[in-house]
């Protein structure tokens, strides 16, 4: 997996591209995340357009780094997930738990709101 970072105001978007598995992409994101965390960056948007596919592991990995952005006292929020991922989050029960968007502006406006 691929991660290209950018600035929106305060906000950090991650560009993620490729496939989020056990093995494949979940230490990239967990490490990306990580890094931001310790740099003060505290408002983060996830852009998932370019993921094409996302395992259990992954879903397990997503939660895990939510957990550690809301424990640090941020926002994490999903920017464009794929039907297969929302379906994923659904059966998993954990659709409810993201803020999830298809619009990038409406997805960086919500952090101010």
């Amino acid at each position: 997996m691929k991660v290209h970072q950018r600035q929106e105001g305060e906000i950090t978007v991650l560009d993620l591209e490729g496939r989020i598995t056990i093995g494949e992409g979940d230490v990239i994101l967990r490490d990306s995340i990580q890094g931001l965390l310790q740099s003060g960056h505290q408002k983060i948007l996830l852009n998932m357009a370019r993921i094409a596919y996302m395992d259990s592991s992954g879903v397990g990995e997503l939660l895990g780094v939510f957990q550690s952005v809301t424990s640090h006292g941020g926002k994490l929020k999903l920017l464009n997930i794929s039907t297969k991922i929302k379906d994923l989050l659904q059966i998993t029960q954990l659709l409810s738990v993201f803020e999830y968007f298809n619009d990038e502006q409406k997805a960086l406006n919500s952090f101010v709101s």
